[in-house]
């Protein structure tokens, strides 16, 4: 995490949530006040992130709202210096230069999905879907992952009374096992593409088209469609069979990774699935599929996994925006 200038109180705050595909922004008169004139625009419209941001600044003005004097930014890489390049994005941009530019007293900017992590102990109850395992968790860390444009990995770390560490944390590139033959296939064919098959490489929306794609080269038949994530997921909904497949193996191998990362930490307080995709899908078709089996198949530690609950994050307005705000 990269902060430059002092901790305020007072002062309008700008945040954002910045991914791959989408900048989701809001508004907030101070710390703690109600986050408005929340907005998402497109990467492709603009061509780099100090654009995007300029443009609804503009709203804001014309909005009549208080100029920003303080910023939150989490994006979809490694915040490590002041160089920062998105993963699945062609941005750059100097936080320095973007801190002057937007003539700002504060800016924190952060990973996106530290972001995520910091919103959870916030929101409210009905902004959770329960699905799997008991209704609460044991004291100790929380594990956050979520399959969007990317797949982003935090963590949450008790710290004291009601106080909490989130991580910044590349998870989503760590390696990928097969379970079965079908799956060892399929991600042979995948590593002929790509050399290495990260869980992202399966386990975003790009990765659900290469799913569906590595399924098709393998039974020898031709997409009824392009492969473009949207439509795989579409084609799925609907049931046709190799898009099927695709998603219920995604939803499979997410539950493999989830459940190697509440392993890693020790994250017997839940896993929290956030992300674009797993909320398409609804409570109960996402608890239908093998995600929750594959989650606990963890052979001498099943025991272990099927203590740990599970929950989708399914807030209306972008979650992380809110945790951008708690990291300012």
């Amino acid at each position: 995490m990269i902060e430059i200038g002092k901790r305020a109180a007072a002062g309008a705050r700008l945040l954002a949530d910045v991914g791959g595909t989408n900048v989701r922004l809001g508004w907030q008169g101070g710390a703690g006040a109600a986050i408005e004139h929340v907005q998402t625009l497109a990467c492709d419209a603009h061509r780099d992130l100090g654009h995007a941001l300029q443009r609804y600044l503009q709203h804001l003005d014309e909005a009549g709202a208080a100029r920003p004097t303080q910023a939150a930014l989490g994006v979809a890489t490694a915040v490590l210096d002041d160089q920062i390049r998105l993963t699945n994005r062609d941005w750059a941009f100097s936080a320095q230069a973007l801190h002057r530019q937007l003539e700002l007293q504060r800016l924190v900017v952060l990973n996106d999905f530290t972001a995520l992590a910091l919103a959870i102990p916030a929101l409210p109850e009905p902004d959770f879907w329960h699905v799997g395992g008991p209704a609460a968790g044991a004291p100790g860390p929380l594990a956050v992952i979520g399959p969007g444009t990317g797949l982003g990995v935090s963590g949450l770390v008790p710290q004291g009374d009601r106080q909490w560490i989130a991580l910044q944390t590349e998870g989503g590139h760590v390696g990928l096992a097969p379970q079965n033959e079908r799956e060892a296939a399929l991600l042979a064919r995948l590593r002929q593409r790509f050399g290495r098959v990260s869980a992202e490489r399966v386990l975003s929306g790009p990765g659900l088209a290469n799913l569906r794609q590595a399924i098709a080269e393998l039974d020898g038949q031709a997409l009824p469609a392009p492969c473009e994530p949207a439509a795989v997921l579409q084609q799925a909904l609907a049931g046709e069979p190799g898009s099927a497949e695709a998603l219920a193996l995604f939803c499979a191998l997410l539950g493999d990774v989830a459940g190697d990362l509440v392993l890693s930490l020790g994250a017997r307080g839940g896993i929290y699935i956030g992300g674009g995709i797993v909320p398409r899908l609804g409570a109960e078709r996402f608890m239908r599929s093998d995600f929750r089996a594959r989650f606990e198949a963890k052979g001498r530690l099943a025991g272990y996994m099927h203590e740990v609950p599970s929950y989708v994050i399914a807030s209306q307005e972008p979650p992380a925006l809110l945790g951008a705000s708690r990291a300012l």
